[in-house]
């Protein structure tokens, strides 16, 4: 029953974030509206968004990606882009923030590595995008930051192979505050 649902959702954010793109001629400005869009309409139909937000952040992320990449905008900055409009659309719907960051990025990297891009690069965008998300919506941007990168690192590990140390060192580098957090998890699996 989950699953059949979360397939629901993926495919039905993939169709919509998909139609609201074609025939735009500046795409790359209409992803994040045409996300929180996509993602605040289907979240109508969900019921109680604050206990499902991790997987609908998830789906809307793996289907508004799916979306965007149909129509040949598959790119880093797009799924920064896409994790920035889920978590405000999830937000808005009333979804918490620290799993819709969670939801969010972690899914973000697992579809960077399904569609090729660079999952390191891709971290350290979906970690800015959630923080300017949060921003955007009056949430902990703190709080955010480490949900983000925790999350990143989480997809990281599940991914595999050298893709931790990657991920860890491009988040030390490039995001704002992640070296502590980056860090702290490195102590902890050691």
């Amino acid at each position: 029953m989950v699953f059949s649902l979360i397939n629901k959702l993926v495919d039905g954010v993939k169709g919509g974030v998909k139609g609201a793109l074609e025939g735009v001629s500046d795409i790359g400005s209409a992803i994040v509206s045409s996300v929180k869009d996509a993602a605040v309409n289907t979240l109508k139909g969900v019921g109680d968004v604050a206990s499902q937000t991790l997987n609908s952040a998830a789906s809307i992320v793996k289907g508004a990606v799916g979306g965007v990449a149909d129509v040949g905008e598959a790119t880093v900055s797009a799924v920064r882009k896409v994790v920035r409009g889920t978590i405000e659309g999830v937000m808005e719907s009333g979804g918490k923030q620290d799993e819709a960051v969670r939801g969010a990025v972690g899914q973000a990297l697992h579809s960077a590595k399904d569609l090729g891009l660079n999952v390191a690069d891709t971290a350290v965008e979906a970690v800015k995008g959630s923080v300017g998300a949060v921003k955007q919506v009056g949430g902990d941007t703190a709080d955010a930051t480490k949900s983000a990168v925790m999350a990143a690192l989480n997809a990281a590990k599940d991914i595999g192979g050298e893709t931790y140390e990657a991920v860890a060192g491009s988040l030390s580098e490039g995001v704002e505050g992640a070296k502590d957090i980056v860090d702290a998890a490195r102590g902890k699996n050691e």
